[in-house]
């Protein structure tokens, strides 16, 4: 289209609207050796120079290696070229959160979250670099965006090896820093217990993936419940590179879908462990995965729970039920030779499945208290918020009403995604995501639920100061005083 080649495509857009535009998920790329100036203060010289070391020995390691000893070793392919660099004015505006501020209104944005480029740095195995390094990125945050708080927040860096590392880094952040906005890491990589201690020293390849709900050595209800004392919404922003998107030689290969991976996990396990059962008024972001998976697995629970809650199992599925009288006279009658001599034991075992199912075990919907398909809807729909990026044609997937059960609308919320490599034009982004209502993708109210009321009902439905004291206060206060 012209117009985005026009330098004031975004801010004719936003100038046509009757509300803000709200940016749920801009990003900052940290000047490296400023970072380092923070880690060495919080940690110390020698934890600074490890994260150093770790990086080296980390990913980045792909480099040093030869395609056979990246494979001997599997050694991922790393993400390279990941920040936008094309126009030195974006390059510059990724790490200078004043020039990010003089910009906003040529990109058509009235206020932005902004979140870390460094989504490592709280999924780190080292505990003391882990914790370090996410103190230090608060700290350089808080100090660096103070200025700019009516325009711009950002987010804290929570680290999640334990609840109680969480919790410590989170009052930090609220009573100490004065953050509002928190990113968690949805998932932690943990090493299989009886490996680490029966070979420790292999332990660091033998991994599994804890999606924090469900399943977990740890209990987080302490920490859900600590987010909600202090007002603020749990948003998560994990990379789900590994397993099946952890190749050596394609990062193109494993970036595609791995933002809706491991949404999908900590989204699914945050469902079937109950927690919004537990905590009903928390609120939930996933972010930069977009909206298609979480239309699906919305759908999928429905059609999962009408299967197999616990009735169904009983009713239709319950192995008990089965008349071996009956299986062991059709399989004389049908079964030809494969089943001649198996007649006899057919009648007097069954078909071998077993139905020692203990009903501790058998309702897997039981932290969920499901009892009807309304429920899933009451349990998903207003807590969970999905982070879609400005051009992603999938976003109207959340808004499909014709598709989704119960004609249920999820809540997209705008994320511009500023500071990285898809944004190849920070001026652009919201004439972009506009393209969709242009070419029949988004309905009017659909984009206007997704950069203004979404993204209120994340944040201000938790915390209803959270637009308090910004450009947009009046707007947001003017929608939550609705009926």
């Amino acid at each position: 289209m012209d117009d985005l080649n026009r330098e004031d495509a975004s801010l004719r857009v936003r100038e046509k609207l009757g509300h803000p535009i709200i940016d749920s998920d801009a990003h900052t790329a940290e000047y490296d050796p400023i970072f380092l100036d923070y880690l060495a203060q919080v940690g110390g010289q020698s934890v600074a120079d490890r994260y150093r070391d770790n990086l080296r020995g980390g990913a980045s390691h792909w480099y040093e290696l030869s395609p056979e000893e990246r494979d001997d070793r599997r050694v991922q392919r790393p993400p390279f070229w990941i920040v936008t660099a094309g126009k030195t004015i974006d390059r510059a505006t990724a790490m200078l959160p004043g020039l990010m501020r003089a910009r906003m209104d040529n990109f058509g944005i009235d206020f932005s979250v902004i979140y870390t480029s460094k989504l490592h740095i709280n999924r780190l195995a080292d505990d003391e670099i882990r914790r370090a390094g996410s103190r230090a990125l608060n700290i350089m945050h808080a100090e660096m965006f103070a200025e700019h708080s009516d325009r711009m927040t950002p987010a804290a860096v929570i680290p999640m090896h334990t609840p109680e590392e969480a919790m410590e880094e989170l009052e930090y952040c609220v009573h100490e820093l004065g953050l509002k906005a928190a990113m968690i890491a949805g998932i932690v990589r943990r090493p299989v217990p009886i490996i680490a201690r029966e070979a420790p020293e292999v332990a660091r390849y033998a991994t599994w993936i804890d999606p924090i709900a469900l399943g977990s050595p740890h209990d987080y209800d302490p920490l859900w419940q600590k987010f909600i004392d202090l007002k603020v919404a749990v948003t998560s922003h994990t990379s789900g590179i590994f397993g099946s998107r952890a190749t050596t030689v394609n990062f193109v290969y494993n970036h595609i879908g791995h933002f809706a991976s491991s949404n999908e996990a900590f989204c699914k396990a945050v469902f079937m462990g109950g927690v919004t059962r537990r905590f009903p008024d928390l609120r939930f972001g996933f972010l930069e995965g977009g909206a298609n998976w979480a239309a699906n697995l919305y759908n999928d629970l429905i059609e999962h729970w009408e299967k197999r809650n616990i009735d169904a199992l009983n009713a239709n599925l319950n192995p008990a039920s089965v008349d071996n009288e009956l299986l062991a006279s059709l399989a004389g009658q049908y079964g030809g030779r494969w089943f001649k001599d198996r007649v006899a034991d057919l009648r007097e075992n069954g078909d071998g499945i077993s139905d020692e199912e203990s009903a501790e075990t058998l309702d897997e919907f039981a932290a969920c208290e499901i009892t009807c398909e309304r429920d899933i809807y009451d349990l998903f729909i207003p807590n969970f918020h999905f982070g879609c990026e400005a051009d992603d044609r999938m976003n109207g997937a959340a808004f499909n009403t014709k598709a989704n059960h119960m004609g249920a609308r999820l809540k997209a919320v705008f994320s511009s995604d500023i500071s990285h490599w898809d944004v190849q034009d920070m001026q652009a982004v919201v004439a972009e995501a506009y393209q969709l209502v242009e070419r029949g993708l988004l309905s009017e109210e659909d984009f206007d639920d997704m950069t203004f009321r979404n993204p209120i009902s994340l944040h201000a439905s938790q915390n209803p100061d959270f637009f308090k004291g910004t450009a947009v206060e009046d707007a947001v206060a003017a929608e939550l005083a609705k009926p």
